[in-house]
């Protein structure tokens, strides 16, 4: 599995619209066969980034990701609205999604 996350540091004028000019681009991404996950968090520290966790099958499903019509209509006005250069880790890790975290479980 491509595990990838990615801050995206939006001009603080754009930050309050972000979430819905992303929309589109995050439902057809939800909608690609190789998805396995596609979520937007907002920063505890800074009011203006946002993080994207994503993850894709394989490396085929990333390619055909940056190569779909809905990730280069994004980037191209992307540039317009974020404030710096988004910082990305990308990464190959085993497995096919998210598990159960081992040290902590609800009380009875």
């Amino acid at each position: 599995m491509i595990f990838i996350v990615v801050k995206f540091t939006v001009r603080p004028e754009r930050s309050d619209e972000w979430l819905t000019l992303v929309d589109d681009f995050t439902q057809a991404t939800r909608r690609e066969p190789g998805n396995v996950f596609y979520e937007w968090s907002k920063s505890v520290d800074d009011p203006h980034q946002f993080v994207l966790v994503e993850a894709f099958k394989d490396a085929q499903a990333g390619e055909e990701h940056v190569n779909s019509e809905h990730f280069k209509t994004a980037m191209a006005w992307m540039p317009d609205v974020i404030a710096k250069t988004p910082d990305i880790i990308n990464v190959e890790v085993p497995g096919t999604g998210w598990g159960p975290m081992a040290e902590l479980t609800p009380r009875g």
